[in-house]
């Protein structure tokens, strides 16, 4: 029997993994930190539950589908870093996490320069931006500030964040005006 065909017949039957599977991120294994809904392409969660989803029930929010990230499958996205004066003290902080629009691809959305995109925080707050926004400022999913992760309580676990001294429509604005469309606590996307 020729190995090809031996092959292909064996992953068909699903005694084998397909060969040519599309890489994928991992499934989350741990605490989801950032559920990502809308047009994406893939899931790795069930839909809505009024139940086990009480932010999103509270913030009356639903999906069909989702993708769910973990810390672990975030930090396996290739991780940029940026160094923007923060407004809480004016100083500038290093901020490192994924890009994110490769979290959202992760996700299988297909971003566009028309893409609606909608980051919601912990605490209700929401900012919209274009897939164009996205890109052209260069928006990160951070996970670390100043070399240490985010903590829950603080910026964090997440924060959707651009570095806005490399800006220069954002730097000339007064350091509180900078950040509007940056929430941090972030733990939803939607993508439209």
């Amino acid at each position: 029997m020729e190995k090809r065909f031996f092959l292909a017949s064996l992953a068909a039957t699903g005694a084998l993994p397909a060969l040519a599977a599309p890489a994928r991120p991992a499934a989350s294994r741990g605490p989801a930190l950032l559920t990502v809904t809308g047009a994406i392409a893939h899931a790795n969660r069930s839909k809505f539950d009024p139940v086990a989803d009480q932010m999103f029930h509270k913030q009356k929010l639903a999906f069909d589908k989702a993708w769910a990230f973990d810390f672990a499958a975030l930090a396996a996205l290739p991780a940029h870093t940026i160094r923007p004066t923060l407004e809480y003290d004016g100083k500038i902080h290093t901020l490192k996490g994924p890009m994110l629009v490769d979290v959202l691809q992760a996700a299988g959305a297909a971003v566009t320069d028309k893409s609606r995109i909608t980051l919601r925080a912990v605490d209700g707050y929401a900012a919209s931006l274009t897939g164009l926004e996205a890109r052209t400022r260069r928006y990160l999913v951070a996970t670390h500030l100043d070399g240490q992760p985010m903590a829950l309580g603080g910026l964090g676990p997440l924060w959707a964040i651009y570095d806005a001294d490399r800006i220069a429509e954002m730097a000339a604005r007064p350091l509180p005006e900078r950040f509007s469309t940056c929430p941090w606590a972030l733990y939803h996307i939607d993508i439209g």
